[in-house]
């Protein structure tokens, strides 16, 4: 039973990574996989920052910061530099990998005895109102003026130019925000776990990319502020199945394998659903011609 509230915990601190995730992966519809490296850049500040002495408040504030900056030197690039998106978020992934180094000076920072924001808290209670706010706040975002550009560009960037919006602009605000969410879901895993490692973001852009499709798949996602709750209970579920096959026997080492087999399945869903409706549709209208 511990092992099920402990994924519940880690599924809800995860939930912040795959609203970022979300961002870029339905709202810009811009693959980025700046994700595995600003996830650790968070970890990496909140955990040094905290060992040095730092209050953990501020050390969390600026993991968002320092996220936000990785993901505008990827629109940056994108947009100014006029590399793929695909490829922008590679290089800045790679390049990150560097800066997350130098950031920690040595490959895993301890966090043991330290206080941190969820030192004496019962992460269980605190964490789904975190979770609410950050929720409710991308909600209210999305339906400004700029959020509704962001929206708008990642559905067709040519039609939003020509009312004059800086698409360039909104796709560096997108990226950016993204991976702020990114980076502080970083540096709360760091803090819950009482550990930061360069390896900590690697696959991080696949379980995202699992937490939206599930969420999306099994609940739907008819309205913005529909689709961000499904992406929420999404990955609280993808760590509820992980934590499954962990209890059946499969091995940790097979994990990755476990979530590119949940994304393929998550994908084909809708399609095969679609093609049911089909079947059942063609099937009643052949009745109806035959009753005739």
């Amino acid at each position: 039973m511990d092992a099920f509230w402990s994924s519940v915990e880690l599924g809800l601190i995860y939930a912040i990574m795959a609203l970022g995730v979300y961002i870029t992966f339905r709202i810009l519809d811009f693959p980025d996989l700046t994700v595995d490296g600003s996830f650790t850049t968070g970890g990496a500040i909140a955990s040094v920052m905290i060992a040095g002495g730092s209050s953990p408040l501020l050390a969390t504030v600026l993991a968002f910061v320092g996220g936000v900056l990785a993901g505008a030197c990827t629109g940056l690039l994108h947009t100014k530099a006029k590399i793929n998106s695909l490829l922008a978020g590679i290089l800045m992934m790679i390049a990150l990998y560097s800066i997350n180094l130098r950031i920690m000076g040595k490959s895993n920072i301890p966090l043991l005895g330290e206080d941190t924001l969820l030192t004496g808290v019962n992460v269980l209670y605190v964490m789904p109102f975190v979770v609410i706010i950050v929720k409710l706040a991308l909600d209210w975002f999305l339906y400004t003026d700029l959020g509704l550009s962001l929206r708008a560009t990642g559905d067709n960037q040519r039609m939003i130019r020509s009312f004059g919006v800086n698409t360039d602009s909104t796709i560096i605000v997108g990226v950016s925000l993204s991976n702020g969410l990114v980076a502080l879901s970083g540096a709360l895993v760091a803090q819950y776990s009482a550990f930061a490692e360069i390896t900590m973001g690697v696959g991080m852009i696949v379980i995202g990319l699992a937490s939206v499709i599930i969420g999306e798949a099994l609940f739907g996602a008819r309205t913005v502020i529909w689709a961000t709750l499904s992406v929420v209970l999404g990955a609280v579920l993808y760590r509820l199945i992980v934590a499954l096959a962990l209890r059946v026997g499969l091995e940790a080492t097979d994990m990755k394998l476990m979530t590119a087999l949940i994304v393929i399945v998550a994908l084909a869903l809708p399609m095969v659903r679609k093609r049911f409706k089909q079947k059942a549709l063609i099937r009643k209208r052949t009745s109806q011609l035959e009753g005739e």
